[in-house]
């Protein structure tokens, strides 16, 4: 079904969440969107805090391994000595073969997802490729940009002070914006 179709909830006053099970990003630039399949094989259910501290533990896990890949290239570089000659030691070197402990995490900050990038269109389009999916729905591409243009468009066109009888924001029932 559209994602700008979807059926409205009665309100409740307040909201709460309690359980992450999953999520379908949709790219602030071009693109489709990245998303669960419809049937899985294997599913966890987490609470907030738990899918807090599993996101940290995977956050600081990348950090690692991106910190090995530096001291990978660093250490061919230096056996190759920058590249103005060949070593077969460099060449037979992985990741695996710096250890684990000499990577140090003190100084990062784990809680910063400053290293997490989106995917541009082309890398969104082969994932899913690879993921199976044979035809991208071409109706996506519309209801997307009109997502996102109803996130930049938010808010009323008051200035300065509200009109209840005008004002978008008033007459949905949410205070001014």
């Amino acid at each position: 079904t559209s994602i700008l179709k979807k059926a409205k909830r009665t309100r409740r006053g307040n909201v709460q969440f309690d359980q992450v099970t999953g999520f379908t990003s949709v790219p602030s630039r071009g693109g489709c969107t990245l998303g669960m399949v419809q049937r899985h094989s294997a599913q966890r259910r987490y609470t907030l805090a738990e899918f807090a501290v599993a996101q940290r533990h995977l956050r600081r896990e990348k950090i690692k391994n991106r910190l090995r890949e530096e001291k990978l290239e660093a250490l061919k570089l230096k056996l190759t000595k920058n590249g103005t000659q060949e070593s077969e030691e460099a060449d037979k070197l992985t990741i695996d073969d710096i250890p684990e402990d000499e990577i140090d995490l003190s100084g990062v900050n784990v809680d910063d997802g400053s290293f997490l990038h989106p995917y541009p269109s082309k890398r969104r389009y082969a994932i899913l490729k690879a993921a199976g999916v044979k035809k991208i729905d071409k109706d996506e591409k519309r209801q997307l940009h009109e997502l996102r243009a109803s996130r930049e468009d938010c808010g009323c066109d008051c200035q300065g002070f509200c009109e209840p009888e005008s004002c978008s924001c008033s007459l949905a029932g949410i205070k001014c914006q």
